[in-house]
C-alpha cells in the first residue's frame, strides 16, 4: 500500500472553538503500533462533549474520533497477528498499563494509566491514524465501512450497559433514541425484548424511527410508559432524567446511565430508589466488549443508520449532532 507524506486532518486546538482542517505528516507507528488508512470515523456525543469543552482534559492540539474503520496500511516491528490490508476498527479505549489493581482484575476499562482514542490519543478524524496493536479490533470486510463505523462506540458503549441491566429484564426502556439506541434495540429485538423509546419533548421524527426499528412504545421523556419496565439505559446527558428513570422501572429495576458526561442530578425522594432499585454507570468499554459485540453485530446482523458528511464537514457533523439533527448516526467519510 502506496502511503502519502501528508494527510488531511480536523483538528480541535481549543476547546469552544470549531475544529480546523489541516494538513499533517502521516503519522509513523511505534515498534508496538499500527498504521491505519482510515474508511469512516463515527461522530460521537463525546466528541462533542470534547470539542464544547464539557470533558476538560483533552490532548491539545487533538485529532478527535474513536469510531474509527480502517485497513492496515502498516505495522511497527513488534507487532504480531496483523498485517497490511486487515480490517480493524478502533475504539475509544486506547490504551491501559496492564499491570494496575483495576487491569489485574478484568476491569481494565478502569485503568488508572488508560488512553483514550481522540481525547488523550489522536483520532479518527483524519485520513490515516494510529492505535496501539492489542487495542485494534478485528472486523469482517462488511464492518470496514461506513456504515460499521457507529459499532465503534455507539454500539460498544450501549452494549456494555445492556449487560448490566437483569438478565430477566423483558421491559427495557431507552432515554435518547440517537445512534446507541438505535443499534441496541436491534440486540433487544434478537432477545425478544421489548423496548419503550425516551426521545427529546416533542421529537416526533425520533419517535417514529424508533417505533419503525421495534419500540412497543415510543414517546416524550416527560411521560411515563404505558408499563413498568424492569430496567431503563439513560442515553440522554441529562442529569434530571435519572429521578424519571426511576420512577418508570417496577421493585428491583435497574436504571444503567450511559453516558461519559451527564448534567448534574437533581435531589429526589428516597422513595424512587426504594424497594431495592439500582442506579449505575458505565465507563469506557473493555477489549472484551469489543469481541463480543462485533461478533453478535454479525449475527443478528445489526444495520445501522448513517448520515454520511465527508471530512471537511465534521463541524456541521458536530453541529447537526448539538441540534439534535442526525437520525441514526453521523459519521466522516474519507475521500
Amino acid at each position: 500500500m502506496q502511503i502519502p507524506s501528508t494527510m488531511s486532518a480536523m483538528v480541535l486546538e481549543e476547546p469552544g472553538r470549531p475544529l480546523i482542517q489541516k494538513w499533517l505528516p502521516v503519522p509513523r507507528p511505534s515498534p508496538q503500533q499500527v498504521l491505519v488508512k482510515v474508511i469512516a470515523c463515527g461522530v460521537c456525543r463525546t466528541d462533542l462533549h470534547i470539542a464544547d469543552g464539557d470533558l476538560d482534559k483533552p490532548k491539545l492540539p487533538l485529532i478527535p474520533g474513536h469510531e474509527i474503520v480502517g485497513r492496515v496500511a502498516g505495522v511497527g516491528e513488534e507487532v504480531a497477528g496483523l498485517k497490511e490490508g486487515d480490517p480493524v476498527g478502533i475504539p475509544w479505549l486506547g490504551f491501559t498499563c496492564g499491570q494496575c489493581k483495576y487491569c489485574l482484575r478484568g476491569q481494565e476499562n478502569l485503568c488508572e494509566q488508560a488512553g483514550f482514542t481522540g481525547y488523550t490519543l489522536d483520532g479518527g478524524f483524519a485520513q490515516y491514524a494510529v492505535a496501539h496493536h492489542r487495542f485494534c479490533l478485528p472486523l469482517s470486510d462488511s464492518q470496514a465501512s461506513p456504515q460499521g463505523s457507529p459499532l465503534l462506540c455507539a454500539g460498544l458503549i450501549g452494549y456494555r450497559s445492556y449487560r448490566m441491566i437483569p438478565g430477566h429484564a423483558r421491559a427495557i426502556g431507552l432515554y435518547g433514541f440517537g445512534a446507541a439506541a438505535h443499534i441496541l434495540i436491534q440486540v433487544a429485538k434478537f432477545n425478544k425484548q421489548s423496548i419503550f423509546a425516551f426521545t427529546r419533548d416533542g421529537d416526533e421524527q425520533a419517535q417514529s424511527f424508533a417505533v419503525k426499528l421495534g419500540a412497543a412504545w415510543a414517546g416524550d421523556s416527560s411521560r411515563m410508559a404505558p408499563e413498568k419496565m424492569d430496567a431503563s439505559i439513560i442515553f440522554a446527558p441529562v442529569g434530571n432524567l435519572i429521578p424519571k428513570a426511576l420512577e418508570g422501572v417496577d421493585r428491583g429495576g435497574t436504571v444503567v446511565c450511559g453516558g461519559i458526561h451527564m448534567s448534574d442530578i437533581p435531589t429526589f425522594p428516597y422513595r424512587l430508589l426504594w424497594e431495592e432499585r439500582i442506579v449505575r454507570s458505565v465507563a469506557n468499554l473493555t477489549r472484551n466488549d469489543g469481541l463480543e459485540f462485533l461478533k453478535l453485530a454479525g449475527k443478528i446482523p445489526i444495520r445501522t443508520e448513517i448520515r454520511q458528511f465527508t471530512l471537511q464537514q465534521a463541524n456541521e457533523a458536530l453541529d447537526r449532532l448539538r441540534k439534535g439533527d442526525i437520525q441514526g448516526a453521523a459519521v466522516l467519510v474519507m475521500d
